[in-house]
């Protein structure tokens, strides 16, 4: 089937023929006394609505299982448990910077050790040592949007005995399978598309090794970051809608995309494949389209507080993939943890904003980006304007 019809119909007949599954709030269920035996016995555990919602994870995924945590977070520190003292990691530079957090604060003291590579795209069988046992990969970036080519990292981790857990919260299921592309692992904030309203936070892994899941299922149990029964069945519902609403916020990223492209006041626009046609043409081979997320910097005499201020419709706020439109600065909001040499490494520079693209009507949005970029225009200074007068000899 194809996912729009997956969305919605993972859990046909999943409980008593019910179109909606209920929830079920218990955190303690009743045992056999003889042998302990039951279905579930304790809330953080398993749960029957949570099982349901991962049931869906899985089939959006093409996975064998599914599992549903807290945040976006608790699903990438749930990956990272499975590491033991003295593996090494390697992830690209421009990382979510709260993953870059997690890695920054708290691989050391576990004896893991990391490594960020400026572009996954050049690794070769010589950056990996026998110590080396996952690479972790976002693609597109975030907030730059360049690409890996996932077929191809795959092989090489694979050929020195390492995993491979992608982090696919900018596409989502809808437009990019990880798995069928050979990673072990795919990650998202469900926080993001999968949700899409703003209102809920959570976090989802899939996978098709049954080792791994093992991994994964001791990790909800024994660090317990999971997602409560009310969010997985408010997830089960948003989910539904999610293909739908990602054709909306994609077409309306693409127009706006173009348009500031030609704008003057615009410097630069970052969307997947945009760094180079190689890039461009692995994404194009992986991914049915460019998602909702686009990047940009501002041109000269442009004021980019005045520009954030004048905006009426974007939100100035972290997160992406709601339904409606958010921008945000990454340097200072959702990369703020790493440090200035790191985001140069990574590519992201001061004046990068970062768009998540809602599901407004486009004509709106496009005239609001256009009054704001002409509020936050610089006046000249005195200097600027002699500078500019033609001097005739």
């Amino acid at each position: 089937m194809h996912i729009d019809t997956i969305a919605v119909q993972a859990l046909r007949g999943h409980e008593h023929g019910a179109v909606v599954p209920p929830i079920h709030l218990a955190s303690t269920f009743e045992l056999d006394p003889a042998d302990n035996s039951g279905a579930y016995d304790y809330q953080r555990g398993a749960n029957p609505t949570r099982a349901a919602l991962e049931t869906v994870l899985a089939a959006l995924d093409g996975a064998r299982f599914g599992f549903a945590f807290a945040s976006g977070m608790a699903a990438t520190s749930a990956v990272f448990s499975r590491l033991t003292a003295g593996d090494e990691v390697i992830l690209p530079a421009g990382v979510y910077g709260g993953t870059y957090r997690f890695v920054d604060k708290f691989f050391e003291a576990r004896g893991l050790h990391a490594r960020f590579v400026p572009d996954l795209g050049t690794l070769t069988d010589a950056d990996f040592t026998e110590r080396t046992a996952l690479v972790f990969v976002e693609t597109p970036a975030n907030p730059t949007l360049r690409i890996t080519d996932l077929r191809r990292i795959a092989d090489l981790a694979h050929a020195h005995g390492a995993i491979v857990a992608v982090d696919n919260t900018f596409m989502s299921p809808v437009l990019q399978t990880p798995l069928a592309l050979g990673a072990d692992i795919v990650v998202q904030s469900a926080t993001k598309y999968l949700a899409g309203h703003s209102d809920l936070l959570g976090g989802t892994v899939t996978t098709d090794d049954e080792e791994i899941a093992a991994s994964l299922a001791l990790a909800q149990k024994a660090l317990g970051g999971v997602l409560s029964p009310f969010d997985s069945y408010r997830l089960i519902q948003d989910i539904k809608t999610l293909p739908l609403r990602l054709e909306r916020q994609q077409a309306n990223a693409v127009a706006l995309a173009e348009h500031l492209r030609d704008h003057e006041a615009i410097g630069r626009v970052l969307v997947p494949g945009s760094h180079d046609a190689h890039e461009a043409a692995v994404h194009a081979s992986q991914a049915s389209g460019p998602g909702a997320v686009l990047s940009f910097e501002l041109g000269e005499g442009i004021d980019r507080i005045a520009f954030l201020r004048a905006l009426r419709i974007p939100v100035y706020a972290v997160s992406l993939g709601s339904v409606e439109t958010l921008v945000c600065h990454p340097a200072t909001m959702t990369h703020e943890a790493m440090t200035p040499a790191a985001r140069a490494a990574a590519g992201i520079s001061d004046e990068l904003l970062r768009l998540s693209v809602g599901i407004e009507n486009l004509q709106d949005l496009r005239e609001d980006l256009d009054q704001a970029l002409a509020a936050a225009r610089r006046p000249r200074t005195a200097a600027e304007a002699t500078a500019e007068i033609p001097v005739h000899v």
